[in-house]
């Protein structure tokens, strides 16, 4: 017997981890999922508007249904998102062009450019085609995108959190950088941002079948 562990002073080997588990579409996915969606009713143009500002701005889907219609506005000659982020706080981006045409376009159908204290994305009354004046939940925003995922073969885990993975590894897969994706996703630490790279799964793959037996 002795009196105390002489082991206990040691440290182990501290765990990291490289990779995370949210799953990521390839950009050819991506593009499928929103050409997918019907964009003659107000539902359909929310729905895209919404994923659409999830992949181009790297938003959580928590940030993007807290916005206000006044959270969307222009700064000189470009558009801007205001994304509340955890803690209270404000995150601005630059909105990419595409998630603009899909945003005004929702925007004008929905008739609300002149409520800018409103809810950005409101509920569907439901399956009228019309929206209420709600603020639409995250996990109604879940069962959209699983619904619109499925209708289309892709993969049964996807989740609105895909969206954020899929813009950063685009990003990157285009000559980013993490250090400007960390910026654009509001991460404190690039180590979180190198999570949603997914980048390297490709070339993996691609030397993996250099094994020709």
């Amino acid at each position: 017997m002795i009196p105390f562990n002489p082991a206990s002073s040691v440290r182990g080997p501290k765990y990291v981890v490289k990779k995370g588990k949210t799953p990521v579409l390839d950009q050819e996915q991506a593009r499928q999922l929103l050409d997918s969606i019907d964009g003659n009713n107000v539902v359909g143009l929310r729905d895209r508007a919404l994923i659409a500002v999830m992949i181009y701005s790297f938003a959580r889907i928590s940030a993007v249904v807290a916005m206000n219609v006044a959270d969307y506005y222009r700064n000189g000659r470009r558009s801007w998102f205001r994304l509340h982020e955890k803690g209270g706080k404000h995150h601005e981006v630059p909105a990419h062009h595409k998630a603009e045409e899909y945003l005004d376009a929702y925007i004008a159908a929905a008739g609300i450019e002149n409520q800018p204290n409103a809810p950005l994305f409101r509920s569907a009354v439901g399956r009228m085609g019309k929206l209420n004046e709600n603020r639409l939940h995250r996990l109604n925003a879940l069962q959209m995108v699983k619904r619109r995922a499925k209708r289309l073969g892709l993969p049964r885990d996807i989740r609105c959190h895909t969206f954020r993975a899929t813009g950063i590894t685009a990003y990157l897969q285009n000559g980013g950088t993490i250090e400007n994706a960390q910026a654009i996703a509001a991460h404190e630490s690039p180590r979180t941002t190198k999570l949603y790279d997914r980048t390297t799964d490709e070339i993996t793959l691609d030397e993996i079948e250099r094994i020709s037996i």
